[in-house]
């Protein structure tokens, strides 16, 4: 923490207490969402996590987890912009869900007023621990993209004159926070890189990663935040790279990452519960895995036909490697669950972002979905 943050919280104890009382796909959403859009729900959204919501905050880094090349962006207005997408990301969805009329922009392209509607702070391969993604590069861990976000208060303290009417005003937005994949898929089971998976079994790696996390979030709540939807890490061992690695058949999912990650969303589970204990916290989890689970059971329920393998990619289930510069992908890829090696298509990133948004199963939120989080 810059000396700078540090005077901030040193003299923002008030920002501590509780607040004061044309492509189809694309024209898809919007048939879903509304064709009418009413004024957004909420002042502000504001957006954590890695590759699979990052929308450019590592174009500018050197990091070889970038996206800001052909195809990715094909279906995406304006092509390529940092989105691991051939279209829009669950944020994007959640924020059109909310009534925003533009997408929440990155954060290495925002300052000043334009913070007062929300940005992203994603950074692909970050994780909750600091070393996670490390063989890819420069990224911005969960730790760096709260610095970044401590930034953006300040700011925002700033233009609204002071710490109490900044405070009231976070505690109306919405905040979501997607991290872990990263932690077991770029660390925990990389055994040649990391010597997490031989320090720890998969109980106690689950514990270190809430114990850490917990303390970030609480962080996240002293610097204002009030309505935060932790999600979940999703069924990574469905992913076309663990498919093409692990898999016998390249169908089956890898059981022994997924029932890791289970370990870890379980415990997250008890962890909003622990955040909903401190004063004016509205913490609520997303079940990712559960709509992935229920997406690969039945996916022409969805929409989908292929849930094995990346629309473009390398090697078997086009799960070697991630799209290739201007290499030419599926021409069907509404039917795709997965974009490329690891992360969702358009298509796959609507279904997930309109449950999360608004729970379609008993399971998919707890305690409640995004949409009733709006509301209080």
């Amino acid at each position: 923490m810059s000396c700078t943050q540090t005077r901030f919280r040193a003299r923002s104890r008030a920002m501590l207490q509780p607040a004061k009382p044309v492509c189809v796909l694309l024209l898809t959403l919007l048939r879903i969402i509304s064709p009418v859009r009413s004024a957004a729900q909420v002042p502000c959204y504001f957006a954590f996590g890695d590759s699979l919501v990052d929308n450019g905050n590592n174009n500018g880094i050197a990091s070889l987890a970038r996206a800001n090349y052909l195809p990715y962006g094909v279906d995406f207005p304006g092509g390529p912009t940092g989105r691991f997408s051939n279209g829009l990301t669950t944020v994007d969805v959640i924020s059109q869900l909310l009534g925003f009329n533009d997408f929440i922009p990155a954060y290495a392209n925002t300052r000043g007023q334009a913070l007062l509607t929300g940005a992203n702070f994603a950074s692909a391969a970050a994780g909750i621990r600091e070393e996670t993604g490390q063989q890819l590069g420069a990224r911005i861990s969960f730790a760096g993209q709260l610095q970044n976000y401590q930034q953006a208060v300040q700011q925002i303290v700033d233009i609204l004159g002071d710490e109490n009417s900044a405070a009231d005003y976070l505690s109306k937005c919405i905040f979501t926070v997607g991290m872990g994949s990263n932690d077991y898929l770029n660390n925990y089971f990389m055994p040649t890189i990391y010597s997490t998976s031989r320090r720890y079994t998969p109980g106690q790696y689950a514990d270190a990663l809430i114990q850490q996390y917990s303390q970030q979030l609480r962080t996240l709540y002293n610097y204002g935040a009030r309505k935060v939807a932790v999600i979940g890490v999703g069924r990574v061992g469905c992913s076309p790279n663990e498919l093409a690695q692990q898999s016998s058949d390249g169908v089956t999912c890898v059981g022994t990452i997924d029932s890791a990650i289970q370990l870890f969303n379980s415990r997250l589970i008890n962890l909003v519960d622990e955040l909903n204990s401190l004063e004016g916290a509205h913490f609520t989890y997303i079940n990712v895995f559960g709509i992935f689970q229920d997406i690969i059971r039945n996916p022409s329920s969805f929409g989908l036909r292929v849930t094995n393998r990346g629309c473009c990619g390398v090697g078997r289930n086009n799960g070697q490697i991630t799209c290739l510069p201007y290499q030419t992908p599926c021409p069907d890829r509404s039917e795709y669950l997965f974009w490329d090696a690891f992360h969702p298509t358009e298509a796959g990133n609507i279904i997930i972002g309109r449950r999360s948004f608004s729970a379609q199963s008993s399971y998919d939120s707890y305690p409640m979905d995004i949409r009733r989080l709006a509301q209080i």
